[in-house]
């Protein structure tokens, strides 16, 4: 029995059903991100295969992190309303098929086609998360996140291994013919013992009778924001099309472009938030933006995104040019370079559910983002050899696994529960767009070239990665001060019985909160910390209000 802010809460143990459940849905996580990392080492081999320069190959990753970010949320509303279970089924099923296709790539277009199907099957992520609080107790929710997060990491350490390995020893395409038949087994075994909590379903059905009776206008209608998932698509795309165009050929070549692109992309960014609060259904809620403790939360999560995959293409660069530009290092070399930062992401992510349980879930964001910071000033300061660069990058990989994990568990368990999936789907939104974002960045930076004497080819200046080194502690420092924000908001207190946000809600009766979610009184100490409304109350997701 845990004593907090006055409540007995009940410590549940976790049955061996939920772990097992837990397992099956982290070996989906651990897939899907097993294909962010296998082709990592063979960008040069891609390169000369599709004689594509660096611009185009960073498409390969880019490009899936645009699908996987637009279709996030929308299999998060999707699972909200038709299941979770049936969603995450039918993602898995487009992901098999389309890394099955993945092996016959014989053009760079068919190659970036099908990365383009495989991002829509690592949209899996929300509905996978929305089964984990159905299975996890909340006072055991943390150790879930921490494992679930755990496959993330392990996934990228195996496909950067087992990729290496393949592309040195058969080539880049059996990548995908290795991974296709462990993720078909993973979704027939989901199929058959994954249960899913049919409860929800229904409590978002009965809270929104509910609130009809007291305003007639008030409804959670099931469809699907098709035109700001257009909108959205075209912002993210235009965006890393003018960082390309600027990679390609350089501000004063291609100014006219660029300026194009970028105008492109803020005005499809003004149009997406006008069709955002103007439809019933958004593709990406506004009022959860407006949380002062999910909205940095989101932020901090971008960073990282950012942060990872702005280093995963340029190290493999790094080690792959020849000396002195580079380490002059094969595929495999490639991936031990980056092997400590995938052995201690791994590692940290499983332990940091235990820090949290001792210090709570916002000191290890704030330890995180510093340790990153520091390891990035050390990369900055001393990348020479292939040891100074692999420690600096253990050190960000101990920093960012604290920091993502912690977040997501604030993001998982502060989340109204029956819009989970929409919440989830906008942290996984803003940290796909951050992934897709970084490789771009690393693109410009890596513009300028030089030659090696005697050696064919050019590559990029030592200075280029300086900058991505500076940037990412730059990302560090960013993540820090949103930790300091979100560290000073305080604890969220909540109601063990109602599991549900108790604040007290402006100019709405108790009674009427009451009655619509069956909650135990609202206790005084906490109606003057946040204001909700009706609505909001009764779906669990901050509204507008003078909070």
């Amino acid at each position: 029995m845990v004593i907090t802010n006055n409540y007995s809460v009940k410590i549940e143990t976790i049955s061996r059903s939920a772990w097992f459940t837990l397992g099956l849905l982290s070996s989906t996580l651990l897939v899907v991100f097993f294909s962010e990392t296998m082709l990592l080492p063979a960008i040069p081999e891609i390169m000369k295969d599709f004689k594509v320069p660096y611009a185009v190959a960073a498409w390969i990753f880019s490009g899936y992190m645009i699908v996987a970010a637009v279709m996030t949320p929308i299999a998060g509303k999707l699972s909200d309303v038709y299941g979770k279970k049936k969603v995450l089924l039918t993602l898995l099923a487009i992901y098999v098929a389309g890394t099955a296709a993945g092996g016959f790539a014989n053009t760079i277009s068919f190659l970036l086609a099908i990365r383009i199907v495989q991002g829509v099957g690592l949209a899996a992520v929300p509905a996978a998360f929305s089964l984990l609080r159905d299975t996890f107790p909340q006072a055991r929710l943390a150790v879930a996140v921490g494992v679930f997060g755990s496959a993330y990491s392990g996934g990228s350490v195996v496909g950067l291994l087992a990729g290496a390995s393949i592309i040195h020893n058969i080539g880049w395409h059996s990548t995908f013919f290795f991974i296709d038949p462990i993720a078909a087994f993973v979704a027939v075994m989901i199929s058959k013992f994954v249960k899913e909590n049919k409860d929800q379903q229904l409590l978002h059905s009965v809270a929104d009778k509910s609130i009809k009776r007291y305003n007639h206008k008030l409804r959670v209608p099931p469809a699907i924001d098709i035109k700001g998932a257009i909108a959205l698509s075209f912002t993210t795309a235009a965006f890393i099309m003018a960082l390309t165009l600027v990679q390609t050929g350089g501000m004063a070549r291609n100014l006219g472009e660029v300026a194009a692109a970028f105008m492109a992309s803020i005005i499809s960014l003004s149009v997406f938030v006008i069709i955002e609060r103007k439809t019933d259904s958004p593709l990406l809620d506004f009022r959860l933006l407006r949380d002062r403790i999910l909205l940095p939360s989101y932020l901090i999560l971008m960073a990282v995104g950012i942060t990872m995959f702005m280093a995963y293409p340029s190290i493999v660069q790094l080690v792959r040019s020849p000396v002195p530009l580079g380490f002059g290092g094969n595929a495999v070399d490639a991936a031990n370079v980056q092997l400590p930062f995938m052995i201690l992401f791994l590692i940290f992510s499983s332990i940091t559910p235990f820090i949290i349980s001792k210090i709570g879930n916002k000191k290890p964001i704030i330890i995180g983002s510093l340790i990153s910071l520091i390891g990035s000033i050390g990369l900055l300061v001393s990348h020479s050899t292939e040891f100074g660069v692999s420690a600096n990058l253990a050190v960000i990989a101990t920093g960012l696994s604290l920091a993502i994990t912690a977040t997501w568990n604030i993001v998982v368990s502060e989340s109204p529960k029956e819009f989970i999936g929409i919440s989830t789907a906008v942290a996984a939104l803003l940290m796909f767009i951050g992934m897709a974002t970084g490789p771009s960045i690393a693109g410009v930076y890596m513009e300028n070239y030089s030659t090696v004497e005697g050696i064919q080819g050019s590559y990029p200046t030592l200075g280029s990665y300086n900058l991505v080194y500076l940037t990412s502690g730059l990302l560090s420092g960013i993540s820090l001060g949103f930790a300091m924000a979100l560290n000073r908001r305080g604890v969220i207190i909540t109601d063990p019985k109602a599991e549900h946000k108790i604040y007290g809600c402006a100019g709405v009766s108790d009674k009427v909160i009451n009655e619509i979610l069956n909650a135990e009184p609202v206790p005084k100490e906490t109606r003057a910390e946040k204001t909700f409304c009706a609505q909001a109350r009764a779906q669990r997701v901050p509204c507008a209000s003078n909070s």
